[in-house]
């Protein structure tokens, strides 16, 4: 740690001794500090994984191949500014009616999970169902998020995200 060492020298005056006093310190466990704190914070910060989305993102050798696709099985979703979330059943040709709702288990969760069970009934399987995510360019990217996590929480096996065509505008603009 830290030593006193004590030496005493005669000074020529006088015949006095006087007792002169050195320290020093002895830097060793500071180092050893420093060096496991270091070394704490290596490897905390190592450890820690971060946590990413899994985003299934299609094959192109599935593209190629055409598979039809239930009408009443699709439900499309467009994300819109203030949290609104405007969705509507079937092909946007048929001109269906857009319908709101919110982020709240009331909201889309109910939706999703209303649809999944028109789907067995229709189809004998829930998994037939498809959901098409339309983010808008005024919605936020946590509404993407949370809108991904339904579709995981749900386990909803197809869903595609695609950009908001002319059709999907020109109803978010009515509402």
């Amino acid at each position: 740690m830290a030593e006193i060492q004590t030496a005493t020298t005669a000074k020529q005056n006088h015949g006095k001794k006087l007792n002169k006093k050195s320290t020093r310190v002895d830097l060793t466990p500071m180092v050893d500090l420093g060096f496991l704190l270091l070394t704490f914070f290596v490897f905390t910060t190592a450890l820690t994984k971060p946590t990413a989305m899994n985003l299934i993102t299609p094959n192109d050798k599935i593209d190629t191949i055409k598979n039809p696709v239930c009408e009443t099985c699709v439900l499309t979703v467009m994300l819109g500014k203030d949290n609104k979330i405007f969705y509507y059943e079937g092909m946007p040709e048929n001109n269906p009616p857009v319908k709101e709702t919110a982020f709240t288990n009331e909201g889309i969760r109910k939706i999703l999970l209303q649809k999944l069970a028109a789907v067995k009934n229709a189809k004998g399987t829930a998994d037939d169902m498809v959901l098409i995510i339309k983010p808008g360019a005024e919605s936020a990217f946590k509404n993407f998020v949370d809108m991904a996590d339904e579709v995981t929480i749900n386990n909803i096996k197809h869903y595609f995200i695609d950009e908001l065509n002319e059709a999907d505008k020109k109803i978010l603009a009515k509402n």
